[in-house]
C-alpha cells in the first residue's frame, strides 16, 4: 500500500523542501525595502495583506469584549458562541446561496480551517482509512488529515486531464477501486473550491458529478470553500472560454444526486478577509447532526478565541463594510495577479493561465532552470531539480513552496503567491530570476 498513500511527516516520502521550522523562519524574518532588506521575501505563504489597511481600519474601535465580560467565558461552550454561529450562518445564506437556509445549528465554529479538516478525518474516519485528495494539492492537508488521528491522503493523479474538469471524476473512481483493492477503505473525498494552488474553480456540474461519485460508493464529499469570495476578474489571460464562476456546494439541490447528510463545507476567516491570525473556521453540516456531534465532543482542542468570534461578529454584522470589503479585495487581487503575471513574462517564467480565485500562480521554474544549465544538465534526473531549484531560491531569500510537497505530478513547479504589496512581488520574482539565471 506505501505507493498509494503520503507519509504522516506531513510531505511525500523522500520530497525535499522547506519544514515547518524554515516556514516560520520565513514568517517571522519578511523583508522590508525600508526596516528589513535582509529578509526573505515570502512568495510562498497563503496570506492576502492587499487589504488589511481597511480591515484594521475597522476593527481598531470595534470593542472586542461585551459589557459584561462574557468574552471572558467558556460563552455558550467550546463549538462556537450563538453571536457568532449566527452571524456565520447569515453570512452563509447570503454570500454562499443555499439551496437550504443555513441555521445556527447547522455550524460548528473552530480555530481555523485546519482543525475543521481534523474534526473531519476524526469523524468519519477509522485508522488505516483513506480520504482522496486529488493533485496538486495545498500541502498543510496532509498533516491536517493524518498527523494525529491515523487516517491516510489517497492521492488522484490526473495526468493530463484537467484536475479541475469534469473528467477528473473518472480518475477519482480509479484511485477509489485501487485503494479499495489494497485494503484502505475511502471514507471521504476533500475538495478545495476555489482550488490551491491552482486558482480555480470547479463548475457545478463538476461537483454535481463528484456528489454523485459520493453517493455510488457512500463517501462523505468534504468542500473545503476557504477562498470562496477570493474570486476576482482575469483581465490578462487569452482564454478560449473564460474561468468558470465559483458556486458553493450549499447552492446545489441535492435531490437525486446524493443523500446530503453526505455533503459538509468548510470555511473560514484566514483567506477572504487576509485575516489568517484571526482563527475562525466553520464546519457547516445542514443534515447530520450525528456528524457535527461527534465533532463537538472534541471541541474543546480546537475553541475559537472569544475575542475572535467577537472580531469576526463586527465584521460580518456590518452589511455595508462587508460589501464594500469584498469587492474592493476582489479588485485589488484582479490588478494584483495582473501585475505578477505581467512580471513573470518580462522574466520570460512559464505560468499556469486561468486562474481567477484565491492568491496563486503555478509557475513552471524547471522549464527555465534547464535552459540555463545547458549541457550541465546532462545526468540529472528529473526528481532533483524541484529542490535544486528551491535551494537556490532559498540563498536569494526568496520563498516559494514547491511542487513537490504539494503533489505536483511533474518536477520544476511552484506555487507563487502574488496577493503581496507589489514591491514585494518585484523584488520576489526579480529573485526568482537572478537564482535561475546563475545556474
Amino acid at each position: 500500500m506505501k505507493h498509494t498513500l503520503l507519509s504522516r511527516r506531513g510531505h511525500k516520502e523522500g520530497a525535499g523542501g522547506a519544514d515547518e521550522h524554515q516556514v516560520w523562519e520565513v514568517s517571522a524574518n519578511q523583508w522590508d525595502p525600508s526596516t528589513n532588506t535582509d529578509g526573505y521575501v515570502s512568495l510562498g505563504i497563503a496570506e492576502n495583506s492587499l487589504s488589511h489597511d481597511e480591515l484594521s481600519e475597522f476593527l481598531r474601535n470595534k470593542p472586542l469584549v461585551d459589557p459584561s465580560a462574557k468574552a471572558f467565558t467558556y460563552q455558550d461552550g467550546p463549538a462556537g458562541s450563538k453571536s457568532a454561529r449566527n452571524a456565520i450562518a447569515l453570512f452563509l445564506d447570503t454570500y454562499f446561496h443555499p439551496v437550504q437556509q443555513v441555521q445556527a445549528d447547522h455550524l460548528m465554529i473552530t480555530n481555523g480551517v485546519s482543525s475543521a479538516i481534523e474534526h473531519c478525518a476524526w469523524a468519519l474516519g477509522d485508522p488505516g482509512d483513506g480520504i482522496l485528495l486529488g493533485r496538486p494539492y495545498y500541502r498543510a492537508f496532509l498533516p491536517d488529515i493524518q498527523l494525529r488521528f491515523g487516517v491516510n491522503v489517497v492521492p488522484v493523479a490526473f495526468g493530463d486531464i484537467d484536475p479541475c474538469g469534469q473528467d477528473c471524476v473518472a480518475e477519482y473512481e480509479k484511485a477509489l477501486l485501487k485503494s479499495s483493492t489494497e485494503g484502505v477503505r475511502i471514507r471521504a473525498l476533500l475538495l478545495c473550491h476555489p482550488h490551491n494552488p491552482l486558482g480555480r474553480c470547479y463548475s457545478k456540474t463538476t461537483i454535481m458529478e463528484l456528489m454523485r461519485l459520493c453517493q455510488k460508493y457512500h463517501i462523505h464529499l468534504i468542500n473545503d470553500e476557504i477562498y470562496a469570495l477570493s474570486v476576482w476578474e482575469n483581465t490578462v489571460d487569452k482564454l478560449e472560454t473564460p474561468p468558470t464562476p465559483f458556486e458553493s456546494a450549499l447552492s446545489i439541490d441535492t435531490k437525486d444526486i446524493i443523500d446530503p447528510a453526505l455533503v459538509h463545507v468548510l470555511w473560514g476567516f484566514s483567506k477572504d478577509f487576509g485575516a489568517n491570525g484571526v482563527r475562525i473556521g466553520v464546519i457547516a453540516s445542514q443534515n447530520n447532526k450525528p456528524f457535527l456531534t461527534a465533532c463537538r465532543t472534541a471541541s474543546i482542542y480546537s475553541s475559537p478565541s472569544s475575542l475572535a468570534e467577537n472580531a469576526a461578529v463586527a465584521i460580518l454584522a456590518d452589511f455595508g463594510f462587508l460589501a464594500s470589503y469584498i469587492k474592493t479585495n476582489q479588485k485589488r487581487m484582479s490588478a494584483a495577479y495582473a501585475h505578477a503575471v505581467d512580471l513573470l513574462r518580462k522574466h520570460d517564467i512559464e505560468y499556469t493561465p486561468g486562474a481567477n480565485a484565491a492568491f496563486f500562480l503555478w509557475i513552471n521554474l524547471g522549464k527555465k532552470y534547464l535552459e540555463a544549465l545547458g549541457g550541465a544538465a546532462r545526468g540529472k534526473s528529473m526528481g532533483s531539480i524541484t529542490n535544486e531549484i528551491f535551494q537556490r531560491l532559498m540563498k536569494k531569500k526568496v520563498f516559494l513552496v514547491l511542487g513537490d510537497v504539494a503533489g505536483a505530478e511533474q518536477p520544476g513547479w511552484f506555487r507563487m503567491v502574488f496577493t503581496q504589496p507589489s514591491r514585494s512581488v518585484e523584488e520576489g520574482v526579480s529573485r526568482i530570476s537572478e537564482a535561475l539565471r546563475s545556474a
